[in-house]
């Protein structure tokens, strides 16, 4: 122990970054769960996808979607699901889960449509990218 204390005290900057690298780490997994929206990997997000009242949302750009998605996912820009029109006020008692090209903008939509009601919403971990490296099949129409 007391080497401890001796290599923080004649590496205090280290230390504090070690210490604010850390705290930010527990910030961001402490406010990922509190969010309340579920994240699956590809592989169970297989399992929710498989099922019929599921529906694929993904949020990614058009030309990003056009590139390859997943097997009947619809595409909706964000700003769509911010201001909801008839079919997506129809979707919020279905299954759903939100992709986008690496996960973040997934989160954001997911918590928009949690605000507007859906009960059970899902966003893909780490989104196409992970997808396709996990090697799902993707589609291009």
């Amino acid at each position: 122990m007391g080497q401890v204390i001796e290599f923080a005290t004649n590496h205090p900057l280290l230390v504090g970054g070690f210490v604010l690298v850390l705290g930010v780490l527990v910030f961001t997994e402490i406010m990922r769960r509190v969010r309340g929206v579920k994240e699956l990997s590809p592989a169970l997000a297989v399992s929710w996808i498989n099922d019929p009242d599921a529906v694929v949302i993904d949020v990614s750009p058009v030309a990003d979607f056009n590139r390859g998605h997943i097997v009947n996912a619809r595409n909706l820009t964000p700003s769509r699901i911010s201001s909801p029109d008839a079919e997506i006020m129809k979707l919020r008692d279905r299954k759903l889960l939100v992709v986008c090209k690496s996960g973040p903008t997934a989160v954001v939509a997911a918590n928009n449509l949690r605000k507007l009601g859906a009960g059970n919403v899902a966003v893909l971990k780490g989104g196409m990218a992970q997808w396709r490296n996990d090697q799902f099949p993707v589609v291009t129409k």
